[in-house]
Formats: structure tokens, sequence, C-alpha cells
């Protein structure tokens, strides 16, 4: 099993993204939380509460979490789902950031458990966007009601109840942090991958709170701004790939020095840079990495090649394909054109046929 301070490690034989393989297959239904959750749920019968902690714990424990993450799984009903939906938020996020790269995030089986024991600069990206997945679900969660420790974000002179009544429940992005930071562990201070994972995990959480925006509402008569409700929101999670794709992009590469006053170890620039590599010192904020990403293109214990991979002609077909050429098909699709909405309340739309090409990279 991983270090306990690494997000990734909450799994012994699926660590983190690994989990996709015991979780169930990533829905859309994640992105349904509206905020108008209800703030509390009907009282329970003995035998229905007893059956939905059993429910609980046994997800807790098919996720194979250390000691103290079962603990903190176990204690909260919300937790679990909540680790289930960072999961999937994780990786479809992942999957929709490197939709056109050589590595287009594959997390399947012997890449997955490859790609992780590796310091790669996709590794980083991993552990960056799966730690933000977990503070964002988590903030959600506590404003949607689904929490027993957490509800909303406590605005100064603001009741959690008048906030619901007026849609004004701020994400909860304190105790989400606290949260997170605990179940990540403290900070390592020897081995130079556990402390470059722990730096990303942060990189991710720092993203997130970067992203906190404030929102506003007015309520008087005829619409007058008498009173006026503001809350936090965090931005959505689409923005939060978005910031850490571009992070992955100018990541850096590093090394290990020992701090003489403290004995401890720190990340630095590695002492002989390779061409193209840059000496500059990480920030907090950077992403980093220790090893040298592969290319990707043909299979390996790390993902399985760009062979028969869709690309788009005159964007991205030459890099993915790495050189190999890509084979053309022509076919003819149908699809909904013309729509207009009709009163009252539908989608009207003909069928339009069409031929289009389709590229794929050649073996």
């Amino acid at each position: 099993m991983l270090d306990g301070h690494v997000l990734l490690g909450w799994l012994s034989s699926c660590a983190l993204l690994g989990l996709l393989a015991c979780a169930p297959r990533p829905s859309a239904a994640y992105f349904g939380l509206t905020g108008n959750e209800p703030l509390t749920i009907l009282p329970l019968t003995s035998e229905m509460e007893e059956a939905a902690v059993k429910a609980h714990y046994k997800v807790c424990d098919r996720l194979k979490l250390e000691k103290k993450q079962r603990r903190m799984c176990r204690r909260d009903p919300g937790v679990a789902e909540t680790l289930m939906e960072a999961i999937s938020m994780s990786a479809l996020e992942c999957q929709y950031q490197f939709r056109f790269e050589r590595w287009n995030c594959t997390l399947e089986g012997r890449y997955r458990a490859s790609l992780l024991k590796r310091g790669f600069k996709e590794t980083a990206f991993l552990y960056a966007i799966s730690s933000a997945g977990l503070t964002h679900a988590m903030a959600k969660a506590c404003s949607a009601g689904r929490m027993e420790r957490c509800t909303c974000d406590e605005a100064p002179d603001l009741e959690n109840r008048e906030a619901w009544q007026w849609g004004g429940c701020g994400d909860n992005l304190k105790y989400s942090n606290k949260f997170v930071k605990e179940f990540l562990g403290r900070k390592p201070n020897k081995d130079l991958r556990a402390r470059v994972d722990f730096h990303n995990n942060l990189v991710g959480m720092k993203v997130i709170k970067a992203g906190v925006e404030t929102t506003c509402k007015c309520h008087g008569v005829s619409g007058s701004c008498t009173v006026r409700t503001c809350w936090r929101q965090l931005s959505p999670f689409h923005e939060i790939g978005k910031q850490l794709k571009q992070k992955y992009e100018t990541s850096l590469k590093v090394g290990s020095t020992t701090n003489e006053a403290t004995g401890e170890g720190d990340i630095s620039p590695p002492k002989k840079s390779n061409p193209g590599h840059s000496d500059q010192i990480p920030r907090t904020t950077d992403l980093v990495y220790i090893d040298d990403s592969p290319s990707f293109c043909m299979m390996s214990r790390y993902s399985p090649g760009t062979s028969g991979r869709k690309c788009y002609k005159d964007k991205n077909c030459d890099s993915i394909c790495c050189g190999r050429g890509h084979n053309t098909q022509s076919r003819v699709v149908t699809r909904p054109c013309q729509c207009q909405v009709r009163w009252c309340c539908y989608v009207e739309c003909k069928q339009c046929t069409q031929r289009e090409e389709v590229y794929t990279c050649k073996d």
C-alpha cells in the first residue's frame, strides 16, 4: 500500500484512481448537485437506520482504506458516497483534459498500477486532480446537506436555515480542507517520491481555494436590494481541471536536497538538469515530477499506445500518431438538425444525413 499521507493511497489493490476498477462506472449523475437538496431527512425507523449504517460501512470496507481513513469514512454516512463521487469526478475530468493527447488518462488494470509507481508528470496530475476532486466534492456535500458533521459555509449574520431559504448556502471549503488534510496525514520528511506526491496533492487543494467566488442575491420589495445575502461558491470542476492541465504543461522536474537547519528533505531542481529542463525553484503552486515520461506512442506497461486511436486531421493526428500516419474512413451518419422549441414544451428536430471522415492512427 502507498504511504498513508498520499491521497492516491486510499486503497491497496486499487490505488486512488485505481478505485475505478472497484467502483461503479462514473456517471453524469454526479453533476446533478443543485444546492436545493433538503437540509434534513425524514426520521428513519431503527431498522432502516441500522440498514443504512451497514450499507455505508460496507462501502468504506470495500474501498480498502487504511485504518485511520476507514475510521473517518465510517464516522459520517456521507463520506463514503462523497469519496465515490470524488473518484468518478476526478477520473472523468482527467479523461476530458487529456482527450487529445497521446496519454488519454488510461486507468485500466496494469497501466494504472505501473503509472502510479513512477513519478511522471502524468502521475503528478493524477494526484492533484484527485485531491482537488475530494476537496470539491466534500465542500459540495456539506452545502447539499448530505453530511452529518458539516453544513453550509458559515456566513456572518446568516443562519444556515436562512441561507437555505434564500438559496444562499455556501460551499463549506473550511471543513473540506480540514477533512482532506486529516485524510492525507502529515507531511513526509525523507522519501522524495512521497514528498513530491504530497506536494502535488496540496497543489490540487490550493487551486480549489483560489477559485472560490462570492455570489450575492438581493431581497426586497419589487426586486429592491433592501437586504443582500452573500455566500461563497467553488468554481465549476471543469475550470479546476483546466487550471491543473495548465500546471501540468508547465510542471517542473525536481530532485532532493537536505535542509541543513532542520535536517528535513526539501524539493529542489535536479542537480544535473537535462537540456530543456528548467532549474527554476518550484513554487508551492507548481506541479512537480521526478521521472521523465515515456512517449506513450507504443503499447507498454504504462499505456496501450496510440495504435487505432481516433484523431482529428490538422489538429492532433501528427502528434498522437507519432509520425506513423493515419487511416481515413468515410461513413454516413444521421444526426438531429434544424431543432426548434415548440410550445409547450418540447424540442422538435429533423434528421439530417451527412458523410464524414474518421481518422485513426496506423499501427
